[in-house]
């Protein structure tokens, strides 16, 4: 997710004051379809938050050398969920971050349960339209390399909900929300939880 996909809008003005006051005691994993926002967003929240950033696709990529796109090529979607699932366990065991993740890394009831148990999941949930409008020039999208990447995106989405509504978590997002606005909505979400964040 880029950034120039989100409206503008200014910093948030709490950012200072809430990295004195408030300390995160277990890892936030984004959680969604592709286009919800997960990197953007996390990004901005790991901002305000004043912890590190991590992304679970671009470790992968580090670690194997190759694109996504490249890896479900050569070596198949199950060998990219398994080092996906790796990943996703040795960064929770670590300092807690800000943790982006896949389109389909929430769809794996070991990942669920394994996030659940050790960190807090936050499904960014997206419209159907909105992430339409955010993947459909992208080529970096496996799944999407179909005659009907619409069509197919609407499958995926339709059999995804009800699993992402298991989330800990839920922030609503919309076209008219920017990148800063998003993040302040999970960090008022995570104050309900003060075995995550603790102000």
């Amino acid at each position: 997710m880029r950034g120039n996909e989100f409206p503008s809008a200014s910093p948030c003005p709490k950012v200072t004051k809430r990295r004195a006051m408030a300390r995160l005691a277990k890892t936030v994993v984004l959680v969604g379809m592709m286009g919800a926002g997960k990197t953007a967003v996390g990004t901005a929240l790991a901002r305000q938050l004043g912890v590190e950033f991590r992304d679970s696709d671009e470790e992968i990529v580090r670690a194997a050398n190759r694109t996504i796109a490249e890896i479900f090529e050569r070596d198949g979607e199950p060998f990219f969920r398994a080092r996906e699932s790796e990943v996703i366990g040795r960064l929770l065991r670590g300092t807690p971050c800000v943790l982006s993740t896949g389109g389909g890394a929430f769809l794996a009831a070991t990942n669920r349960s394994l996030i659940h148990d050790v960190g807090v999941s936050v499904w960014l949930k997206a419209d159907l339209e909105l992430l339409w409008q955010r993947v459909r020039h992208k080529t970096t999208r496996p799944l999407l390399r179909t005659p009907n990447p619409r069509e197919t995106l609407r499958e995926l989405y339709e059999r995804r909900q009800p699993l992402y509504a298991q989330a800990d978590i839920v922030v609503e997002s919309a076209a008219e929300r920017s990148i800063e606005e998003m993040a302040s909505r999970v960090v008022e979400a995570l104050k309900a939880r003060p075995d995550v964040l603790e102000v």
